[in-house]
């Protein structure tokens, strides 16, 4: 058996059908590890919004949306963030896999490419990324792509309607 392409690409809007789909079939599983969501979030012209918004600060240069693909089809988002130039050189890395695709080394995969399009295309110096505390998987994925752990953030993002405490972890470029 050929084992599944994973890519990533740049989030288009036409992207809004298949996330749409995702996020509304997953909504309960994906929902203890984001933020509370309203109805329209759920929904074809919701997920639109949320590209939109996404691809206008990409224009800006402070975000890079991407989607993970698998042999092709759309699984999941992942995201730079928060991308600071000037001496800091860093953003922030989010990401998510629909869940019947989970352990498939997917987000793994996923994650490998983000770090080249942060470190090879925009020239950063730092990564971070968080986790819940009881989100073993994401720090294993984050751990298989050289990340440490460096600390805990208390009360770090309002995630399933309560302020949660974060796992932090940074990657710095090979060559910095």
């Amino acid at each position: 058996m050929t084992p599944a392409a994973i890519t990533t690409r740049l989030a288009a809007l036409d992207d809004a059908t298949a996330l749409a789909d995702i996020v509304h079939s997953n909504r309960e599983a994906l929902a203890p590890f984001e933020p509370e969501r309203t109805e329209r979030f759920f929904t074809e012209a919701g997920q639109r919004d949320v590209l939109e918004t996404a691809l206008r600060e990409h224009e800006q240069g402070v975000t890079v949306p991407q989607v993970i693909l698998m042999d092709g089809v759309v699984v999941g988002r992942i995201t730079l963030n928060g991308i600071t130039r000037g001496p800091l050189l860093s953003a922030g890395l989010g990401y998510w896999v629909a869940p019947a695709f989970h352990g498939r080394g997917i987000a793994t995969a996923a994650v490998r490419q983000m770090r080249r399009v942060a470190f090879e295309d925009l020239g950063l110096h730092r990564l971070q990324a968080g986790t819940l505390l009881h989100n073993v998987g994401s720090q294993k994925v984050l751990e298989r792509n050289g990340f440490v752990r460096f600390g805990i953030a208390q009360r770090y993002l309002k995630i399933a309607g309560d302020w949660q405490d974060h796992v932090l972890y940074q990657l710095i470029a090979p060559n910095g």
